[in-house]
């Protein structure tokens, strides 16, 4: 079980998804979002139809950036790190969107994928971005991911815009739902969600499970290998978006 994303890059993906496959080794990626009750229930009412055919999916995360937390420097100069961390917020926090779309659309590649990023802290983030938008676009669909160190405060959320209303996943616990009323009125439901039960309730639980065979994770699961080599692609295809200015087509 690795740490999001999978590996710093592409490359480094496809040999360890070979190894893995060589050696029959359950390869698993943990991301904090994984084990919010809000994405899971986000996910299982839009499966049902509540809001309609979904057209639009915006995922913010990030925080106010990685020198300004005081973590310690050995963490500090990998992230800080172009080769070690696979560039900056474009991968450490674009990462989550992707992983999230892939699985909300139920395993696809996007058609295309296309990325702009600054650097907005250079005296902080001197080698990396810390700001990236990265546009992924679906035969119906579209999807927005804002990956930040420039928040003024530390976020995980996910907006999901269907024809008949929205669900937004405001943080691990907090889940809101409106459905569409006229021009511009709406009907608005909050949720508090408890914890998801074990073993899903923590990457560790889990992985327990998964090891002992008393859980086998479906192919397009948020920490499946198959969801994160998608991730992967997508990531290897911003980050080559926001150097040229082009947009990439995937295959």
């Amino acid at each position: 079980m690795v740490e999001k994303p999978l590996a710093v890059n592409l490359t480094h993906a496809k040999k360890m998804k070979s190894l893995s496959e060589k050696h029959n080794i359950h390869l698993i990626t943990n991301y904090e979002t994984t084990w919010y009750p809000t994405n899971h229930e986000a996910y299982s009412l839009v499966s049902k139809g509540v809001v309609g055919d979904v057209r639009k999916i915006v995922v913010h995360d990030g925080h106010k950036g990685p020198k300004k937390l005081g973590i310690n420097s050995e963490f500090l100069d990998w992230l800080l790190d172009p080769v070690q961390n696979g560039d900056g917020a474009i991968t450490d926090f674009g990462c989550y969107g992707a992983n999230l779309s892939t699985w909300l659309t139920g395993g696809k590649k996007p058609l295309t994928v296309t990325a702009i990023t600054q650097q907005l802290q250079a005296e902080n983030n001197p080698k990396v971005d810390d700001e990236a938008t990265i546009i992924l676009t679906y035969d119906s669909l579209q999807t927005i991911i804002q990956a930040s160190w420039n928040w003024p405060i530390g976020r995980k959320d996910m907006e999901i815009y269907g024809l008949t209303g929205s669900v937004t996943a405001i943080n691990r616990h907090s889940l809101q739902v409106r459905k569409a009323e006229g021009y511009d009125n709406y009907e608005e439901e909050n949720f508090t969600l408890a914890e998801r039960l074990p073993p899903l309730d923590d990457p560790f639980s889990m992985f327990g499970a998964v090891i002992r065979g008393a859980l086998t994770l479906p192919k397009n699961d948020l920490s499946s290998l198959e969801n994160n080599m998608i991730v992967m692609e997508i990531l290897d295809a911003a980050v080559r978006s926001a150097k040229t200015g082009k947009t990439v087509a995937l295959k």
